[in-house]
C-alpha cells in the first residue's frame, strides 16, 4: 500500500505559518522575536533540508526500512510472517496508533542521543544555535541528521510494521514538532500531563543550566517522565535560548559545520586515543583535563558548592 509523506503538504503550511507569526510579532509587542539575518539562515538551512531529504531519504530511510522489513518479515506461503512466528502487521487503525507510539519512543531516544553524543550533537546543534525561539527556528535543521536518523527507527519495520507506515508516522511527528516552536501558546492545562507542548519545548531550547537536556519527547512527555528528563517551564526563570558555544555567524555553512571543527580542535589537545574518542563520542563538554564540563558535571559541581570555571556544551 502506498502513502504520501504528510510533510509534502506540511512544507507550504510551514512557510505560511512563519509568515503569519513574523507579521504578528512585528506589528505587536514582540518585534525582537525574529531577526532578519537569523531567519534568513534558518530558511536557507530549511530549504537545503527540503532539497536533500527526498534524495537521501530514498537511500537512508526507505531502502533501509524495506531491506530490514523484508529480512525480518519474509513471505511464507504468500503471507508476510515475522521471524518470531507471528503474521506481520496490516493497516488497521489500532496498528497505526501502535506504530505512532513506537515512533514516539524511537524519536525520544534519537533526540536524546543527539544531546548525549557529541558527534551527533554536532549535527543537531544547528537546530539549537539560534538565540530566537520561533517557527523560523523550527525549520533550522542540520543536513547530516538524515544520514543516521533511520538507524534509530529500523527496529520498527523489523518487528513487522510496514515501512511506508513508519515513514508516514515520521512525517506526522515532524508536523507536530514544527508547531511546538511558538511562544504564543500558553500552558494547556490537562494536555500538559500527557503531551509534549509549546512551553515544554521552550524549556528544551533554553540554555539555562536548569533546563538543558530536558524534554526530548515528540508527541508525548511520558518517556521524559519515565527516564528522568522532563522539566516544566518555570515562569520565574528568565529563559535564554540558544547554546553556550554559538557559531557567532549567520553563514549557513559555518552554522552547519562549526561543532565538527571544534571536535577536531579538541581531539588534538591530547595524544591519548581514549581522550580523542571521548572528545568525539562522549557527552558534549567532556574534557580530559576538566577545562570544560558536561552538563551533568556542572550540575554536580553546583550541588557540591563548587563554581565551575567553564560552561558546558
Amino acid at each position: 500500500m502506498d502513502f504520501t509523506n504528510p510533510l509534502v503538504y506540511g512544507v507550504p503550511c510551514f512557510l505560511g505559518l512563519i509568515l503569519v507569526e513574523l507579521t504578528y510579532s512585528k506589528t505587536h509587542n514582540k518585534k525582537e522575536l525574529y531577526e532578519w539575518k537569523d531567519l534568513g539562515s534558518s530558511l536557507f538551512m530549511g530549504l537545503g533540508s527540503a532539497i536533500l531529504a527526498p534524495l537521501l531519504k530514498t537511500i537512508s530511510a526507505i531502502v533501509i526500512f524495506n531491506i530490514v522489513y523484508d529480512l525480518f518479515n519474509p513471505l511464507v506461503d504468500g503471507v508476510r510472517t515475522n521471524i518470531m512466528g507471528y503474521q506481520s502487521f496490516g493497516y488497521a487503525w489500532y496498528i497505526w496508533l501502535a506504530c505512532q507510539l513506537l515512533d514516539d519512543f524511537a524519536y525520544y531516544w534519537f533526540h536524546r542521543q543527539n544531546h548525549m553524543v557529541r558527534f551527533l550533537w554536532a549535527a543537531h546543534i544547528v537546530h539549537h544555535s539560534s538565540d530566537n525561539f520561533n517557527l523560523g527556528t523550527a525549520v533550522r535543521n542540520g543536513w547530516f541528521t538524515i544520514l543516521y536518523k533511520p538507524f534509530f527507527y529500523m527496529w520498527i519495520p523489523a518487528i513487522g510494521f510496514p515501512p511506508e507506515m513508519v515513514v508516514v508516522c515520521l512525517g506526522i511527528e515532524a508536523l507536530w514538532q514544527f508547531q511546538l516552536h511558538s511562544v504564543y501558546i500558553p500552558k494547556l492545562g490537562f494536555i500538559e500531563k500527557i503531551m509534549n507542548t509549546h512551553t515544554m519545548h521552550q524549556v528544551h531550547h533554553a540554555r539555562n543550566l536548569e533546563y538543558m537536556d530536558k524534554n526530548h519527547g515528540g508527541f508525548l512527555n511520558i518517556f521524559d517522565k519515565i527516564f528522568g528528563t522532563w522539566k516544566e517551564l518555570d515562569d520565574n526563570i528568565d529563559i535564554e535560548y540558544g547554546v553556550t558555544k554559538p557559531p557567532n555567524s549567520f553563514n549557513p555553512f559555518v552554522i552547519l559545520t562549526h561543532e565538527y571543527r571544534d571536535i577536531w580542535r579538541d581531539m588534538k589537545k591530547s595524544p591519548n586515543w581514549y581522550h580523542k574518542f571521548m572528545y568525539a563520542f562522549g557527552p558534549p563538554g567532556w574534557s580530559h583535563d576538566g577545562s570544560t564540563l558536561t552538563i551533568k558535571q556542572m550540575r554536580q559541581a553546583i550541588a557540591n558548592g563548587h563554581i565551575p570555571a567553564v560552561s558546558a556544551k
